[in-house]
């Protein structure tokens, strides 16, 4: 049976509820190995963004009629994966390991913008508009958060790391 875009779009959407509750779970863990005050705070600030995140996903499942749940990303998984090596083998907090979890930060940032923008796209083909604000908020705060890590990496932590080698 050939798939249809109403299932591609569902599995993409169970995709990036999974990836945005595991992300969840590691932004504590990231902000408590963070040791420039400021990753600290966006790592807190993005935390409290994705509950929400996660909370608008619950609704385009119920606006849909379909049961909140999600299915493994391995891509997240990965990208989590890579941000807990560097923990692991840069046991001392500091600048290098700092601009290590910004990096991996914005992997986690740049995918889920892509997952946003992609369901975005496929929800106003498809006629969800019903959908599209809430996804377009989650769109959003991910940019926003993308811009402030740049900012945060361009203008204190890539700098200190750099001076630190």
């Amino acid at each position: 049976m050939p798939m249809t875009m109403d299932k591609l779009f569902l599995d993409t959407l169970k995709d990036v509820y999974y990836a945005e509750r595991q992300v969840l779970k590691a932004l504590t863990k990231q902000a408590r190995a963070a040791q420039h005050p400021e990753l600290k705070q966006a790592f807190t600030l993005h935390k409290e963004q994705t509950q929400g995140q996660v909370e608008r996903l619950q609704q385009v499942f119920e606006i849909l009629g379909k049961r909140a749940q999600g299915v493994t990303c391995e891509a997240m998984n990965g990208i989590l994966e890579e941000a807990s090596e560097l923990i692991e083998e840069e046991p001392e907090p500091g600048p290098v390991r700092d601009a290590g979890l910004l990096a991996a930060a914005q992997c986690v940032e740049h995918y889920e913008i892509a997952r946003y923008g992609t369901l975005i796209a496929w929800a106003k083909a498809a006629g969800k508009q019903d959908v599209v604000g809430l996804l377009d908020q989650n769109l959003a705060e991910e940019k926003q958060t993308d811009e402030l890590l740049s900012r945060l990496a361009e203008a204190v932590l890539n700098p200190e790391a750099a001076a630190d080698a």
